[in-house]
């Protein structure tokens, strides 16, 4: 998924713009006094040797021009000689930051799907700029790289996959309880329902909690397997743990409304427990209520910080 990629890429840019500088400095010949452009190219070839996967390597002079091939594994790929990048943004922020960057992600010339462009200034002995060598390579294989292992790739897989089937049983419970609650009123007839006050709480508790197990399915498939994120993911957490909560809070609200009832006509010493239940509902709305307010001052707190 696109949108997972994208923030994947986020959370490890700083591991992967750092092995790629890295492969850069160790490799580049730094503040010679007349750096040679053929030489720049051998150690170009060095990084091909280190790297598994990636599209092109190139080199630019210092006003952007493109003064070398690309270097690719791919026939399609060569080319690009005397191209103008000058308004490549991983140039002029590499030229303007003076150290090797790493670009976002951006839908490649050469593929057309997303590619990341590391870039990095090469310096003569007098610190005047003279070439920047680039390297561009795939959004996949930028996280393959980043990830410290193949093993946290297949237990992500293998995480989505759990999250998926779980999904999948709760959205059959909450079919089920939809069903059983419409079966409920169904049963009795809408015109007997309205007399029989106790199917009509019930069918109304199953309805609710099928509600809330929905809505809790709907945000876990996708957040977990998606990857479709809020862009607060506090607040999109906070969203759902209120409306989670909320609707548990109305099942059980409806129940001991519902005891009530019945206990009146049917049996008035046990209206006590009804009275106990009511009391519990209470104190989760109070702290449903300490919750939302909690958060909502965090949120402002972290507004004025920011």
């Amino acid at each position: 998924m696109v949108v997972r990629e994208i923030q994947q890429f986020s959370e490890v840019r700083q591991r992967a713009r750092a092995y790629f500088c890295y492969l850069f400095s160790r490799n580049m010949p730094i503040r010679l006094p007349n750096p040679d452009l053929q030489e720049i190219e051998n150690s170009l070839d060095k990084i091909v040797n280190e790297v598994d996967n990636f599209e092109a390597l190139y080199v630019l002079d210092a006003n952007g021009k493109q003064v070398t091939d690309n270097l690719t594994n791919k026939q399609e790929y060569k080319g690009g000689f005397d191209k103008n990048r000058s308004n490549k943004s991983y140039f002029y922020r590499a030229v303007r930051q003076r150290r090797c960057v790493l670009t976002d992600p951006y839908p490649s010339s050469l593929t057309n799907s997303l590619t990341v462009t590391a870039a990095y200034p090469i310096y003569d002995d007098k610190s005047e700029l003279k070439y920047v060598a680039c390297m561009d390579i795939s959004l996949k294989d930028v996280l393959k790289i980043a990830h410290p292992s193949s093993l946290q790739s297949i237990f992500g897989d293998f995480v989505k996959v759990a999250y998926s089937i779980f999904s999948l049983a709760l959205l059959m419970v909450a079919f089920l309880l939809f069903y059983n609650g419409m079966a409920s009123l169904i049963s009795h007839g809408f015109m007997s329902a309205t007399e029989d006050i106790d199917t009509m709480f019930k069918a109304t508790i199953l309805l609710t909690l099928s509600l809330a197990i929905f809505d809790l399915v709907k945000t876990i498939f996708e957040e977990e397997v998606l990857g479709r994120h809020n862009k607060d993911e506090a607040i999109g957490i906070h969203k759902t743990m209120v409306r989670f909560l909320g609707s548990i809070v109305i099942a059980l609200a409806i129940e001991a409304l519902m005891l009530v009832f019945k206990f009146a006509i049917t049996d008035p010493t046990h209206i006590l427990s009804a009275v106990y239940l009511i009391g519990g509902v209470a104190v989760l709305l109070v702290s449903l209520a300490y919750y939302v307010k909690s958060a909502a001052s965090i949120k402002r707190e972290n507004d004025s910080v920011n």
